[in-house]
C-alpha cells in the first residue's frame, strides 16, 4: 500500500507593502495546519513585478513570521531542494511552462486594453473578476500580424470548456464552469511580467506543495489554477480557504494604507502572545482570547473548529 505523501504547506506574500494582521493571520493557519500533520513548510515571496515589490520588504516579512514564532523549512534564506524561493528569480521556469502549453496549442495573443476587456463583459457577481469575452480567441494569422504592428500582446490560455469540483477544506464542495466563471486567463502580460496564475501554479507544482491555505478572496482562483495544475501535468494541491479579517469599520485590511499593520502591532505589543491569542479566539480556536504562543495553539488545532463568517478584532484585545 503506497504511503500519503508527505505534507507540504507554503506561505507565499507578496512583499509589496508592511504585513497587516490579515497577514499574520494567513501565515499562522497555513503554519498550524502543515505542522500538525507533521508536514513542513515553505516561504516564497511573490515578487513577480518589480516595480510593486523590494527586497527591503521581504526581509522585513521574514523578520516578523520569526517574531510571530512561524518557522520554515525552505526558503530564499535557508535555502531547499526547490529553489530559488523568489518569483523574481523563477522566469525560465515560467517560460518553460509557457512552452508546454504553447506545444498543446493553447496560447493565443490577446491584444484587448484593460478598458476593452471590461467593457466587453460585465464583473462577475460574485467578487468583481471581469470574465473575458475571448474576442481575441480567433483571430487569424493576418489579424494578429496587423495588430501586433501597434500593439505588444498579452498571452492568453484556452482553458477547457469543462466544470472543476474541488472540496475546499473550510467551505467544503465548490463548482466552476471555467467558461462562464473565468474564460481565457492571461498568463504573460503585454509588459512581459508572467502572470499571478502561472507563476503561482508553475511554482506550487514544482515545490510540491500538497496543501494552499489563504484568504477566501481567492477561492474562486482554485478553479481556474486546478485547470493549469492539470494541464501542466501536476496533481493539484488541497485547498484551504479562510475567512478574512475586516477593519474596525467593517472594510478589508489593505497594505496601502497601514490598517492595524504587523509592525504597529509589533512596537506596540512587544510580544506576539496577545495577537495568537486574539486571532485564535475570533476565528473558533480558542474559548476565550487568552495570551499564548504559535507552538502552545498547535495541539488546539482543527479545521472543524475554524469559523466561516469573515473577522473583526475588537482593537482592546491588541492593546
Amino acid at each position: 500500500m503506497d504511503q500519503p505523501a508527505p505534507v507540504r504547506g507554503r506561505f507565499a506574500p507578496t512583499p509589496s507593502g508592511e504585513m497587516h494582521v490579515g497577514n499574520a493571520f494567513s501565515a499562522l493557519i497555513a503554519w498550524l495546519s502543515a505542522r500538525s500533520q507533521g508536514g513542513q513548510m515553505v516561504l516564497r515571496m511573490e515578487d513577480l513585478d518589480p516595480a510593486r515589490t523590494s527586497p527591503a520588504f521581504a526581509r522585513q516579512i521574514e523578520e516578523e513570521l520569526a517574531w510571530l514564532g512561524l518557522d520554515w523549512d525552505e526558503g530564499s534564506e535557508k535555502g531547499g531542494p526547490f529553489g530559488p524561493y523568489a518569483q523574481s528569480a523563477r522566469g525560465a521556469f515560467y517560460a518553460a511552462a509557457l512552452q508546454t502549453l504553447e506545444e498543446m496549442g493553447l496560447l493565443y495573443p490577446c491584444f484587448c486594453s484593460r478598458g476593452e476587456r471590461h467593457a466587453a463583459a460585465a464583473p462577475h457577481d460574485a467578487d468583481g473578476r471581469y470574465v473575458y469575452s475571448g474576442r481575441c480567441r480567433n483571430l487569424s494569422p493576418q489579424q494578429r500580424r496587423e495588430r501586433q504592428k501597434t500593439k505588444s500582446p498579452a498571452l492568453r490560455v484556452r482553458l477547457p470548456a469543462e466544470e472543476v469540483v474541488f472540496c475546499d477544506r473550510l467551505y467544503n464542495w465548490q463548482r466552476f464552469f471555467l467558461p462562464r466563471d473565468w474564460g481565457d486567463i492571461i498568463l504573460r502580460r503585454a509588459d512581459g511580467v508572467f502572470a499571478y496564475h502561472l507563476a503561482v501554479t508553475a511554482d506550487d507544482g514544482a515545490m510540491q506543495i500538497t496543501e494552499v491555505v489563504r484568504g477566501r478572496d481567492l477561492l474562486a482562483s482554485a478553479a481556474c489554477q486546478t485547470a493549469l495544475f492539470r494541464l501542466l501535468g501536476y496533481e493539484p494541491p488541497a485547498f484551504a480557504h479562510i475567512p478574512l479579517i475586516l477593519s474596525p469599520e467593517g472594510r478589508r485590511l489593505s497594505k496601502r494604507d497601514g490598517d492595524l499593520s504587523l509592525s504597529a502591532l509589533r512596537t506596540r505589543l512587544k510580544t506576539p502572545e496577545r495577537l495568537i491569542g486574539a486571532l485564535a479566539f475570533a476565528c473558533g480556536l480558542l474559548d476565550r482570547p487568552e495570551p499564548l504562543t504559535a507552538r502552545e495553539l498547535l495541539p488546539l488545532f482543527s479545521w472543524d473548529r475554524m469559523q466561516k463568517e469573515d473577522m473583526i478584532l475588537p482593537r482592546e484585545w491588541l492593546m
